[in-house]
């Protein structure tokens, strides 16, 4: 039903005499969704939309429509859930917010100061504040300091078929925030962070069906924060670092101060861009005197490639890799530094032959690790000199069922370590007559049993003993 005031608006139009430069507001009915022309925004790229925008967000209650154009905002739009009530924006992927000021184009804020628990949330979030969604449009940044979305004292807040580019960060959270919902965005291209979580206590946080790449300042980023239970599935992450900046990473959990623990990163890919030195695809970093703040993590189903660390790994504590294809690791597919309580499943560790030159070293190092398990794993063509499968300074390592073959350098080196038992598995280098299957020196207590073993075994002093090993 077009209400009166409409109608005026609509017959003035038609006859040539313009509209209304700052339309009355109009109420929504229930179950309607305001359309943010009705308070004035004109979307046409050059009219400074931001007063509109205000308008229509302090309307009250109901949910707020985004038609077809080019919206420029000069400061951020602030959308007070406790005061505005339950709230939505919504389009349906033809509008554009422009962000020409600096900050976020829109920044959702709640009052939630609880925990996931429902008793622990206050009635007032529950009325007013409960699932705010962002869904359907594009934001593009138009200032060095435009970011896209920020989301702080949420409880279910709910972000899908969104797009945020050429600006700062994508999406940023911060402060408390309960139960995330991320769905089918696209942060792409921009100067920042994809998917920023800094400076943020977060409890459920589900990431899935996104693309997110070619942000300069890393994918999926997590910094001085405490999260649980953040699951990253059936995402195409990529190229989401900058070959000029600071190391970074595709899925970068960087927990040197605060926590991340309880998680998963499931069915992605990840993969680009070897040019940046340092970059991994995903790269947990904790803090070695506290390595249990970074870890129970399972990061499975996953194609990862074409950087120079696949898989980064420094001070955490049980963390699960299985299932995995790893390619085009130019230091190594998969790096393990002062960890413990790994286990390493079936993966591949594999070269493509389409994919040339030839040059990744595709190597697996693990160095200060203990009480772990490798188990299953294939390592095919490694270039890395050092071995494909070298074990650094280890302690309690249990190797069982791999296959390593035709590696450049030893297919296992055992350096300093103590307590590695390696059985039934298979090393084998057909080109290689001389070829060194297995290398140790230093340590102690470690033992080869019931491998099969096509090569020199270089042992040193008392490093290792071989047992039934065929050969």
């Amino acid at each position: 039903m077009v209400r009166p005031v409409l109608a005026v608006c609509l017959v003035i139009a038609a006859s040539g005499c313009g509209r209304f430069p700052t339309p009355s507001p109009v109420q929504a009915q229930d179950g309607e969704l305001r359309s943010v022309r009705d308070f004035g925004a004109v979307g046409d790229g050059e009219t400074d939309d931001a007063d509109a925008f205000d308008r229509a967000v302090r309307a009250g209650r109901g949910g707020l429509r985004l038609p077809a154009g080019r919206y420029r905002l000069s400061r951020t739009i602030d959308i007070d859930l406790d005061a505005v009530g339950p709230f939505s924006i919504q389009g349906d992927g033809t509008a554009t917010l422009v962000m020409a000021g600096p900050g976020p184009a829109l920044r959702l804020t709640g009052t939630h100061a609880g925990t996931a628990d429902p008793n622990s949330v206050e009635p007032a979030v529950w009325e007013r504040q409960r699932t705010p969604l962002v869904d359907g449009f594009e934001i593009v940044g138009d200032h060095a300091s435009a970011d896209g979305l920020e989301i702080r004292g949420t409880m279910q807040a709910t972000v899908s078929r969104l797009g945020v580019r050429r600006a700062r960060h994508g999406i940023v959270l911060t402060g408390r925030n309960r139960n995330i919902l991320i769905d089918t965005v696209h942060l792409y291209d921009n100067r920042g962070v994809g998917l920023l979580l800094e400076k943020l206590n977060l409890h459920q946080i589900n990431v899935s069906d996104s693309h997110i790449s070619y942000n300069g300042g890393g994918g999926i980023v997590v910094r001085e924060s405490e999260v649980r239970n953040l699951q990253i599935g059936t995402c195409d992450i990529e190229a989401n670092m900058d070959p000029q900046g600071p190391p970074t990473a595709n899925v970068f959990l960087d927990v040197r101060k605060g926590s991340v623990r309880e998680g998963a990163i499931v069915g992605c890919t990840l993969q680009h861009h070897h040019d940046a030195a340092g970059s991994a695809n995903i790269w947990m970093l904790g803090e070695a005197k506290q390595p249990h703040k970074a870890g129970y993590f399972s990061i499975s189903a996953n194609a990862l490639s074409d950087v120079f660390v696949n898989v980064r790994l420094e001070h955490v504590r049980g963390v699960s890799i299985m299932g995995n294809s790893f390619w085009k690791g130019f230091d190594h597919d998969l790096l393990a530094v002062g960890s413990s309580n790994l286990v390493i499943g079936p993966n591949v560790f594999d070269r493509n032959p389409d994919y040339q030159p030839a040059d990744s070293a595709n190597g697996v190092l693990l160095e200060d690790v203990r009480d772990s398990t490798i188990q299953g794993a294939h390592l095919n063509g490694s270039l890395a000199a050092d071995g494909a499968l070298v074990l650094r300074r280890c302690e309690n390592v249990n190797i069982d069922g791999v296959q390593i073959l035709d590696a450049r350098g030893p297919g296992l080196r055992l350096e300093d370590s103590r307590d590695i038992r390696v059985s039934d598995s298979v090393l084998r280098n057909a080109g290689e007559a001389d070829w060194t299957a297995v290398a140790a020196r230093g340590g102690g207590g470690n033992l080869l049993i019931d491998n099969r073993i096509q090569g020199r075994v270089d042992i040193a002093g008392t490093a290792a003993r071989v047992v039934d090993g065929a050969r």
